[in-house]
């Protein structure tokens, strides 16, 4: 066992500490001592405001990323969705070191349930939400539902749902497998993801460290999986030229058929503007990203 020991960095919601205890879980399977520090975001403080409404970006991270450059940790465990593409100086990815299920579910108590209809969902259902990726997305597809801002960990929006607030909320599947958290009283509609764009690198984790960190470098880049890293780096960089972060309205997802990258993007200037979709494929994953920009920005999304 190295006796120096390792701190991550976490957020304290029962999600952010399964992925920090994941983390933590394989690196002392190589011999390391680790040991967690819980620190408190933006995104956990502020709970009364939807993602657009708040100022700034890194709801869920500028904290974390204080404290690595301070030094009072060795590396933060992120959802990679919630991550700025743009690192502050000093910082760097070390591992994309796992991912979950990638698409969104709709989780409809049953009194919102109508199987004749889309995604299952009754006529003018009240839809919880406050991704406006989401936003866009449900009502694109379905003009005639409402939509409400809902905020919290996954127990709190669950239990929301319950108390008949909302008809349905919109979560990542991903959080739900990973906590196994029993939704057995309610209806699980997993939206199609080529259809319904999950976020960029939905369900995947990134370890954060500082750059010049070569002892913790050499740690977690032994849980670095690069066909994830790829296909994530691909989704980031849609993001990243459309400069965007929590706020705007945009999915993309990317994965490989045979030997061909496919890439699947849905955006538009704000949720309550028209949706464009595309879909391109190529051997290559250089210029993927670019070209699904090119290709919106001809269509002056």
């Amino acid at each position: 066992m190295n006796s120096e020991k390792i701190i991550i960095g976490s957020r304290g919601s029962d999600l952010a500490l399964w992925q920090a205890r994941f983390v933590q879980s394989r690196i002392e399977e190589l011999g390391h001592a680790v040991e967690i520090k819980i620190i408190k975001t933006q995104g956990d403080i502020i709970q009364h405001l939807s993602f657009e409404k708040m100022e700034g970006k890194g709801f869920f991270t500028k904290e974390l990323e204080k404290e690595l450059l301070e030094e009072s940790i060795d590396l933060a465990v992120h959802s990679f969705k919630d991550l700025e593409t743009n690192y502050p100086e000093g910082l760097t990815i070390g591992a994309v070191c796992a991912r979950a299920d990638h698409r969104d579910l709709l989780l409809i108590r049953e009194e919102g349930l109508d199987a004749s209809r889309k995604w299952e969902l009754k006529r003018g259902a009240l839809v919880g939400t406050s991704s406006a990726r989401r936003k866009l997305q449900l009502r694109s597809h379905r003009p005639d539902i409402s939509l409400d801002d809902i905020r919290g960990n996954v127990p709190t929006r669950v239990a929301k749902l319950r108390d008949g607030r909302f008809d349905a909320i919109v979560l990542a599947k991903a959080g739900l497998d990973r906590l196994e958290y029993d939704v057995s009283d309610l209806h699980v509609h997993i939206l199609d993801p080529t259809e319904f764009i999950p976020a960029p690198a939905q369900g995947a984790l990134a370890v954060q460290i500082r750059d010049k960190d070569a002892r913790i470098a050499g740690v977690v880049a032994q849980l670095h999986r690069e066909d994830i890293a790829e296909s994530t780096s691909i989704e980031r960089r849609v993001l990243n030229l459309f400069q965007g972060g929590c706020q705007l309205p945009l999915g993309a997802y990317c994965h490989k058929e045979s030997d061909t990258f496919v890439l699947r993007v849905a955006m538009a200037p704000t949720w309550q503007d028209s949706l464009s979709q595309i879909v391109l494929r190529q051997k290559s994953p250089s210029g993927l990203a670019e070209r699904a920009v090119e290709t919106l920005q001809s269509q002056k999304v």
